[in-house]
């Protein structure tokens, strides 16, 4: 849909302006001692998945508003996410929902991947609904159930999701698993029992997938269910990791905490236990609202990347590599200029990360100086780095401006021309 002389095209209108301001930003990083090439490099070389179920319009239990153009079928999800990545070269590879997104041909879908320069990175399971022609039903849970029967298909589907992602290339290796799992009212549920069979489940899971994989096991404090959820919080999803099995780590969903609820100490803890898995992305005013990310609390995303920063350079951490993924739904925004949106939020709170003086503000710890301390870290959140975030996307052959980019030249319009007026995305 877009060519690279588009691209081009695009950044020589703005390389003037872009250059005056990366000049000025980069003269500014330098005196503070950092090197600019390196921090151009590593902001260049953090990719972010995007889902296949965020390329159409999200909604609300009341309604959906879809945009027109979405993605039919996984050929065109991969397409679009292609398009993302060409414009901001950072968004390399895709995490699919099965059942939503299972291949009809395999080798053609990994030919299309190889044409976009995408990957599969990993596979979310689907026991939060009932699927057509399923034999049982998920209504009162799915890897807890009270019935051998109905936890057996819920493992089922969870290896054959893997198997799925297996055959689709080597970089998949990631198993997600969401429950939806839990009670609405006070004696629905044996708490005590409802969790040994989770956690039998998600053994019997590991067991069978391929010896290589890693299992993310996520947590939601409420909703669908109001009363109880099997899996609620970080600790409950460390301990059934911890009694699973070494390749079992925790999957933090920025949208799935409680008002007021400190994140950036949760991914401190996991991190120091070696259990932090991997972030779905969003942003969230009251609950898992699934907005754009960094529009809420772009300080707490950055105080999130922080401690993401710091682990990563200490080499005390045994942390694995991380996956980071979006998981953002609205209906009022285009899902493609969302999406945009979210991955610019992420790479300028990681850089802004990049930019603390940690051994400052070690010291300044160390020497209980508080006001010291915070403003070390504010500092860095302060700086204006979109310039250094643009300067690795033109490096990268990305474009200057992408929402801009994607506004100018009418691609939700020419979506809509090629798919229908009326064309919604499959899955949710």
């Amino acid at each position: 849909m877009i060519s690279n002389e588009q691209i081009q095209d695009h950044n020589s209108g703005r390389l003037q302006l872009h250059n005056h301001s990366w000049d000025h930003l980069s003269a500014q990083l330098q005196e503070q001692g950092h090197s600019v090439n390196e921090l151009v490099r590593k902001i260049a070389g953090f990719q972010v998945a995007v889902p296949s179920w965020a390329l159409g319009t999200g909604g609300t239990r009341f309604g959906r508003f879809p945009a027109g153009g979405e993605p039919r079928s996984l050929e065109e999800k991969i397409a679009d996410v292609g398009l993302i990545h060409a414009l901001n070269r950072s968004s390399n590879s895709i995490s699919l929902h099965i059942p939503w997104d299972i291949p009809r041909d395999t080798a053609a879908v990994k030919d299309l991947l190889n044409a976009h320069q995408l990957v599969i990175d990993s596979v979310n399971s689907n026991t939060f609904q009932d699927q057509k022609d399923q034999e049982f039903s998920y209504k009162f849970g799915s890897l807890c159930h009270t019935r051998p029967e109905v936890r057996k298909q819920a493992i089922d589907h969870n290896i054959r999701v893997a198997e799925i992602g297996a055959r689709l290339g080597a970089e998949c290796k990631t198993l997600t698993i969401w429950l939806a799992d839990g009670s609405n009212f006070p004696g629905q549920h044996h708490f005590r029992r409802a969790y040994e069979r989770t956690l039998d489940s998600l053994k019997a899971i590991y067991a069978g997938i391929p010896a290589d994989w890693t299992t993310l096991v996520e947590y939601k404090p409420y909703e669908p269910h109001f009363y109880s959820m099997i899996i609620p919080d970080w600790g409950t999803s460390y301990s059934l990791c911890q009694q699973t099995g070494d390749r079992a780590q925790v999957l933090v969903d920025l949208g799935h905490h409680l008002p007021n609820t400190n994140i950036e100490q949760i991914v401190a803890r996991l991190m120091h236990f070696g259990r932090l898995g991997g972030f779905h992305f969003n942003g969230s005013m009251y609950g898992d609202d699934d907005l754009t990310t960094g529009s809420i609390k772009p300080y707490q995303l950055f105080l999130i990347f922080n401690e993401l920063v710091q682990g990563m350079d200490d080499p005390a951490v045994r942390n694995p590599d991380l996956a980071w993924m979006i998981d953002a739904s609205h209906n009022t925004k285009d899902p493609v200029e969302d999406l945009l949106q979210s991955v610019q939020a992420i790479k300028t709170a990681y850089a802004k990360a990049l930019l603390v003086d940690t051994e400052a503000l070690f010291e300044a710890q160390e020497a209980n100086e508080v006001v010291k301390a915070e403003e070390i870290v504010r500092a860095a959140f302060e700086t204006d780095v979109r310039p250094l975030v643009a300067e690795s996307r033109l490096q990268a052959g990305g474009a200057l401006d992408p929402l801009a980019f994607f506004g100018e030249n009418g691609i939700r319009r020419r979506l809509i021309e090629e798919r229908g007026r009326y064309a919604v995305a499959t899955g949710l």
